[in-house]
């Protein structure tokens, strides 16, 4: 008896996938893509996730050692906008992130940019975007000054609203607290209840980003300035987290999200694309919002950041260098238990056909496809009796 043959769906099933995609629209674009105006990055990178998981980037044949059953994987494109690759980026730094916590409050703080700046953040992104990360630092920092502490920082850009308008903002975690000059922990304030006054931090981050903005584009700077200042900017912080395992949660949500999601895309026809989204104007009530083809890749690509731009960074006493040689100490002071790095084992799949059976990868094949023998069903390494 032959063994059987499944796809990458039917070895995917116990996982549930979108039946609409972003790759789904780009490929009814087709080559009508080259006509949007987008940047060749931009191109470069919606043209992998379109061959995300498809035959056009090659993939592998696993064999089950159980039932003989043969299963074929397509490969990710890993590329960081795409909806269908961040899932294993997330949880190794979700991982990597529990070995670092304190029993310390830890309060979610948003920096918002204006609409004045979209312009400028569509053609000069990379400066807008790091100036953003400089002026929250550097209005964080001005308060942990004032109480004589070293604050610490991770901070997350996010660029879009929930129409995938453009909305930069940066979600910050940052604990109630600090390093005292002496090493010692020191809360922001003594119940651990409040961070920084928020219309006091609005105040400070827009005078931060407004002299970082005149000094290194000063025309623009010029053209909307009274635009940035004619109205209050928007610093939120929310209540500290009950734990710091809830910290950990929350990261997950945020630290690798992208524009949409493909389960947020309801429908796809030959002209529109239809998804859901929040309107927060009347309390987060779910809506929805059809865009024809063109608009919808517009606003994506949007999104796509700068190459090698770095969009999660950690400042103070989260920044890689104070870790390293400091952070332990501080764990031991305040008798944290460190979470020992699970050792890396060898993963085997199970069978999606018998269940019990682990699967073996016996070939890797390259853009060409799956090879002949594949296709009839033969030369399987683990035969299924008859």
């Amino acid at each position: 008896m032959q063994p059987e043959v499944s796809t990458e769906r039917s070895r995917k099933a116990c996982i549930e996938r979108s039946r609409n995609e972003v790759a789904d629209v780009l490929r009814k674009i087709g080559s009508k893509i080259e006509d949007y105006g987008l940047n060749t990055w931009q191109l470069r990178t919606l043209s992998a996730i379109r061959k995300c998981r498809t035959a056009e980037l090659g993939g592998h044949i696993d064999a089950c050692d159980g039932c003989g059953n043969l299963s074929i994987s397509y490969n990710s494109c890993r590329n960081r906008h795409c909806p269908k690759c961040q899932g294993k980026n997330r949880e190794e730094w979700i991982q990597a992130r529990s070995t670092e916590l304190l029993p310390v409050p830890y309060f979610h703080v948003v920096f918002t940019l204006p609409e004045a700046i979209n312009s400028l953040a569509i053609h000069q992104p990379k400066i807008v975007y790091d100036t953003l990360f400089e002026a929250t630092w550097e209005t964080l920092q001005k308060f942990g000054k004032a109480k004589a502490i070293q604050l610490g920082m991770i901070a997350v850009l996010h660029t879009w609203g929930q129409q995938l308008s453009l909305h930069p903002h940066l979600h910050c975690i940052v604990p109630g607290g600090g390093i005292d000059t002496d090493g010692q922990w020191k809360n922001s304030r003594a119940d651990g209840k409040f961070l920084f006054p928020v219309k006091a931090l609005s105040k400070v981050f827009r005078a931060k980003f407004c002299e970082k903005l005149k000094k290194k584009e000063p025309i623009k700077y010029e053209q909307i300035r009274q635009e940035l200042w004619q109205k209050p900017w928007v610093v939120f912080a929310k209540k500290p987290f009950g734990s710091p395992q809830s910290v950990v949660e929350y990261l997950g949500r945020y630290t690798h999200k992208i524009a949409i999601s493909n389960h947020r895309i309801k429908s796809i026809d030959s002209e529109n694309v239809t998804f859901d989204y929040k309107d927060y104007r009347v309390a987060g009530v779910k809506k929805q919002m059809t865009l024809t083809h063109q608009e919808f890749i517009r606003r994506f690509a949007l999104h796509i950041l700068p190459k090698r731009f770095v969009k999660i960074r950690h400042y103070g006493f989260l920044s890689s260098t104070w870790k390293r040689g400091k952070l332990k100490f501080l764990q031991e002071k305040l008798q944290v238990k460190v979470l020992e790095k699970a050792e890396k084992k060898p993963f085997l799949p199970k069978c999606p056909c018998c269940k019990t059976g682990n699967l073996h990868r016996i070939v890797v094949f390259d853009q060409r496809g799956p090879p002949a023998w594949y296709l009839g069903g033969s030369q399987n390494p683990f035969p299924r009796e008859s």
